[in-house]
């Protein structure tokens, strides 16, 4: 019990740390163990099925994060952080990537691919009966699951986060050649350590009260 009171205390403790750092250090990079640990973290996210239906783009090229800053409306922590992760949601989902991912099941667990014919029949049906738009917005939902997860983890391992919305969808897709490996960007993250002038990391976090925020029947 004590043990569990402890983890909660940490778990608390690093989220109240965490804020959207506004201005990352440029001079401190992720340790290669630590963002293998946060990489994994997102291998293990969990989706609606178990799809995975996205797929993240890590950049850390000094060049191709400069050329990202125009079309993130010249927002310096694309560039000045240490590790830029962009989530993009596949641009389709069919029946080929259910059976791909299907054969994976088989292989981990060791069952036969016919004995998840029922598991097929569910998949295949929600895509036959989902239109398209709302696919690809079940597709993008599944991107901010793996955002949070991101998120928490990070918070946990002291690594400042940024996750940002501001940027042009078809520049970074450009830019990134993501049509051409069949995704599309829906939300990015910058991972680092914060500079210590960066005056948001002493700002009050503001949250309203639980009793605002709990429906508890």
């Amino acid at each position: 019990m004590t043990g569990n009171v402890l983890v909660s205390h940490e778990v608390i403790k690093a989220l109240q740390w965490r804020y959207a750092t506004k201005k990352f250090d440029s001079t401190q990079k992720i340790p290669s163990p630590l963002w293998q640990t946060l990489e994994e973290t997102l291998r293990l996210t969990p989706t609606s099925f178990g799809l995975q239906p996205y797929r993240f783009v890590v950049v850390t090229d000094p060049n191709v994060k400069q050329q990202l800053v125009p079309v993130a409306w010249n927002q310096q922590q694309v560039v000045d952080c240490s590790h830029l992760v962009i989530f993009a949601r596949l641009k389709d989902m069919n029946v080929g990537y259910i059976d791909h991912y299907l054969e994976e099941i088989a292989k981990t667990r060791k069952v036969a691919v016919e004995s998840l014919q029922p598991f097929r029949e569910m998949m295949t049906g929600y895509l036959e009966r989902t239109e398209p738009e709302d696919l690809a917005n079940w597709m993008s939902a599944q991107c901010y699951i793996a955002l949070g997860n991101l998120m928490t983890a990070a918070s946990l391992l002291q690594i400042d986060n940024c996750p940002m919305e501001g940027f042009q969808n078809e520049g970074v897709d450009r830019i990134l050649q993501l049509p051409e490996r069949g995704c599309q960007s829906v939300v990015m993250c910058a991972l680092g350590y914060r500079a210590a002038d960066d005056k948001y990391q002493r700002l009050a976090k503001v949250r309203f009260p639980a009793n605002e925020l709990f429906i508890k029947i």
